[in-house]
């Protein structure tokens, strides 16, 4: 199990929480703040996990009810060898976290980043009545054939997961690709903690296998199905967007302004992938903006 060192304490200084899902394996989540509504869930994608969000956490458990979790494989969770990584699984487990979290029929925001965007849609379409409002941070919810030839080639069937599992090939580079602004030392190590051996780091590249570029793809027609449902989620969006991304760049943005033109929307020139590291304060005072209105 990974543990947090002392030196990272007051960067994630939060309570480690756990419930069980699928074949009794341990999902780690944050819960913080006062049971009040609406609860604000936030969903990471890979190859971050709940340290992303850290910042924002701490900004809304003063008055709110904030929820977490680091998905199988991911940060402070179990890292089974024998699983089903994939978006199906993935969704049915943060819909687990919610009924165990959330009282029935409650609503709750909703903030998603990277491939975060693919789950945390997946359960929002699903029960869009409980959606009060989304916030919308560098990622995708819909089929596209966009890739960056650095992804593609983690995807290369053995060659790519290996390269990922034996030499940390996709969460190391993301601590300097992923961002316009260096990060600190402390802050990279945070990044990888939880990645730091062969057996821990298969849940980045098993996301990176689970991309669909093709309706071959088993996973192609279950974010094409939530993709045909976007339009069910009623409630106010936010969409905070770094323009130096190289994985989700301005197609993706382009695609969210047509899916949803009512959208509050604030575009960052010098961002990248991982806005709420380059654009820490005011990314996290625009969030509790629109969440507190």
């Amino acid at each position: 199990m990974v543990m947090i060192p002392n030196e990272l304490k007051n960067e994630y200084p939060f309570q480690q929480n756990y419930i069980t899902v699928g074949d009794d394996h341990k999902l780690h989540y944050v819960e913080e703040g006062k049971k009040t509504n609406p609860s604000v869930v936030m969903v990471h994608g890979n190859p971050t996990w709940s340290f992303y969000y850290r910042n924002v956490i701490k900004e809304l458990s003063s008055s709110k009810h904030v929820i977490v979790p680091d998905h199988i494989g991911c940060g402070l969770s179990d890292k089974p060898q024998k699983y089903d990584y994939t978006l199906t699984r993935h969704i049915e487990n943060l819909k687990i976290l919610i009924l165990k979290t959330l009282k029935e029929d409650e609503v709750f925001d909703l903030i998603v980043h990277d491939w975060g965007g693919a789950i945390g849609f997946g359960l929002a379409t699903a029960m869009p009545e409980r959606i009060r409002k989304v916030v919308i941070l560098n990622t995708a919810a819909f089929t596209s054939k966009h890739i960056p030839k650095r992804i593609n080639l983690c995807k290369i069937p053995f060659v790519g997961e290996q390269v990922v599992r034996c030499f940390n090939a996709f969460a190391k580079p993301a601590t300097f690709m992923a961002v316009e602004f260096p990060l600190s030392p402390l802050i990279k190590q945070g990044y990888l903690l939880p990645y730091n051996n062969y057996n821990n780091r298969i849940a980045t590249a098993r996301f990176v296998k689970d991309i669909p570029m093709s309706p071959k793809h088993p996973t192609w027609q279950k974010l094409k199905d939530i993709e045909m449902k976007l339009g069910t989620i009623k409630g106010e969006k936010l969409i905070l967007w770094g323009e130096k991304d190289f994985c989700f760049n301005d197609n993706f943005y382009k695609k969210w302004l047509e899916i949803y033109p009512e959208a509050k929307t604030f575009l960052y020139k010098d961002a990248g992938h991982y806005i709420l590291e380059d654009k820490q304060e005011e990314v996290v005072t625009k969030i509790g903006q629109f969440l507190y209105s």
